[in-house]
């Protein structure tokens, strides 16, 4: 269902479901371009755009994502809001505020799981089938790779497996991808 970039260093990892149970998926590409149902910005809390991942999704959405957030009032971090995915392939974004990384003792570790664990809840109101994540907080907001996707894949684990054919950790740069690959042994 995802994009699928090729190439090298393009490739994936995922885990094999059980009869019942969502794929997880690791990818490296464009999450913008994700064949998914929803994908996840990792947003700032204003939801009016930024820079990264967000700035991406509001530019490839165009001006009615904007619209929408505006009427949203802002988010707290580690919660989340759905908008509609207008000029994106997703039907729907789910924007989430990660935390700022302050050293791992102002409890980003809860507030970064909060993250992925109330957009799979925004995505399962939706009725989302499928659901795309970028790497949340690891850019400006300074989040050590390696723990963030630790938090990453336990929570996408953690997802009711009946509500979920798909979900989708899109990795931006090939480090990302390699952590991902680490953490979810390959098909096969």
């Amino acid at each position: 269902m995802s994009d699928r970039p090729e190439g090298p260093g393009a490739g994936d990892a995922s885990e094999v479901p059980a009869p019942g149970e969502a794929t997880i998926e690791a990818v490296q590409g464009d999450l913008t371009r994700q064949a998914v149902d929803a994908i996840v910005n990792a947003a700032n809390s204003s939801l009016l755009g930024g820079g990264g991942v967000d700035g991406a999704i509001h530019r490839a959405a165009g001006p009615e994502l904007l619209e929408e957030c505006r009427r949203l009032g802002g988010c707290e971090t580690g919660e989340a809001k759905a908008t509609g995915g207008y000029r994106l392939t997703a039907r729907w974004v789910i924007h989430t505020v990660g935390p700022v990384w302050r050293g791992g003792d102002a409890h980003e570790d809860e507030l970064l799981a909060s993250c992925y664990a109330r957009s799979i809840d925004v995505a399962c109101e939706l009725g989302a089938r499928s659901v795309a994540f970028p790497a949340i907080s690891t850019g400006v907001y300074g989040y050590p790779g390696d723990l963030a996707a630790e938090v990453a894949v336990r929570e996408a684990r953690a997802a009711d497996a009946e509500a979920f054919d798909e979900l989708v950790l899109v990795a931006f740069d090939d480090p990302t991808l390699e952590r991902y690959r680490r953490l979810l042994p390959a098909a096969g």
